[in-house]
């Protein structure tokens, strides 16, 4: 949907940027709840169900967030993931971020979750996606915020595996509108998943997938073509790819990009040298996002506002193109889609009065 609202972005001054990201209204379509979850809140769950962690102290456990790349993140990810064993675990994990997302003015949440991550430890799959449900509903009842679920896929286990989970998951199927593939990128291809991706395509879910950043512009090619995935979680190494740059623009390929996440995980040196601009010059449907907050250093707003701290050229109209994307990104009904948008371009027209 192109850009139609007049709005005076040349007298919101730069000054007022600030402001303007943390209360403009926009959505978040690429948050792994498990990444969500705080030390301090891992040191809870684990007193509460009695387990034992490997760390003293929630410092000591802060500490350990010393990542090199996406393998050692995943390590340590799993391990804080052990403390939640109950339905009201995965409920206070969803709760404490949905309190975060309205406080960051995130108007929908579309929340990733593992379901492998917890059935490997004897953890029903209706606990994990009731718990998280009767978050979604809260939060939307309480805090205004609308919430889904995607059930990913861990793309470093089998495809024989994600079926199995598939149909241990077909009895909440009202619960989650989609599916996904995550974890370890690198020799795990999206081909791999080919087939249960086509059985979700028949089942009527919506489908996306990590691609493109660990992995080569290949695998966002192998998503789109073999997956049918609707959009791409990450994709910026995209800018190798002059030809998937184009397709991706001409088709409005929507990339949930994780700005935070990439500087932690050493996708990037520096988010001055983030391909993100370019990607947003070019037309590409791009949505900013927090991954695994817990473990990246900041929530959506705090990515919003490293990534234009970094970018000193950009301003409203950016600002405004980012948040616009995801509202249209998102999996709501157009006509949801347009009223978040009539609130997005109220917020720039108060800020264009007043500057």
């Amino acid at each position: 949907m192109a850009m139609t609202t007049e709005i005076p972005f040349d007298r919101i001054p730069r000054s007022a940027l600030a402001g303007l990201l943390a209360r403009m209204p926009k959505a978040e379509l690429h948050i792994h709840i498990e990444g969500s979850l705080e030390p301090e809140l891992i040191f809870a769950l684990a007193h509460r169900n009695g387990v034992a962690l490997p760390y003293a102290s929630v410092e000591a456990l802060r500490a350990a967030y010393a990542f090199t790349d996406l393998q050692t993140f995943l390590d340590i990810y799993y391990a804080g993931a052990s403390v939640l064993l109950h339905e009201q675990d995965f409920y206070d994990m969803a709760w404490a971020y949905f309190e975060k997302a309205a406080a960051d003015h995130i108007v929908h949440a579309e929340l990733f979750f593992d379901p492998q991550t917890h059935t490997a430890r004897g953890v029903a799959i209706g606990t994990v996606i009731e718990g998280l449900s009767r978050a979604c509903t809260d939060a939307h009842d309480k805090l205004g915020v609308s919430g889904a679920l995607i059930l990913c896929f861990l793309r470093h286990l089998s495809e024989a595996d994600a079926f199995a989970t598939l149909e241990e998951a077909l009895p909440y199927r009202a619960h989650f509108i989609g599916v996904g593939l995550d974890s370890s990128e690198l020799g795990h291809p999206p081909a791999k998943f080919q087939r249960v991706f086509a059985r979700c395509a028949e089942l009527g879910l919506k489908r996306v997938a990590h691609a493109g950043e660990e992995g080569p512009p290949e695998y966002i090619e192998e998503a789109l073509d073999l997956l049918k995935a609707e959009r791409i979680d990450h994709g910026v190494r995209a800018i190798e790819s002059p030809a998937l740059m184009q397709r991706l623009a001409a088709e409005r390929i929507p990339l949930t990009v994780c700005p935070l996440s990439n500087l932690k995980l050493c996708v990037v040196r520096d988010l001055a040298e983030h391909p993100l601009p370019q990607l947003l010059a070019a037309g590409l449907a791009v949505t900013i996002n927090s991954d695994d907050p817990a473990y990246f250093g900041g929530y959506l707003n705090e990515n919003l506002l490293a990534l234009f701290a970094a970018q000193p050229q950009w301003g409203a109209r950016e600002a405004y193109q980012l948040a616009r994307n995801s509202l249209e990104a998102s999996f709501v009904t157009p006509l949801t889609q347009a009223a978040w948008i009539a609130a997005l371009d109220a917020e720039f027209q108060r800020a264009a009065a007043s500057g």
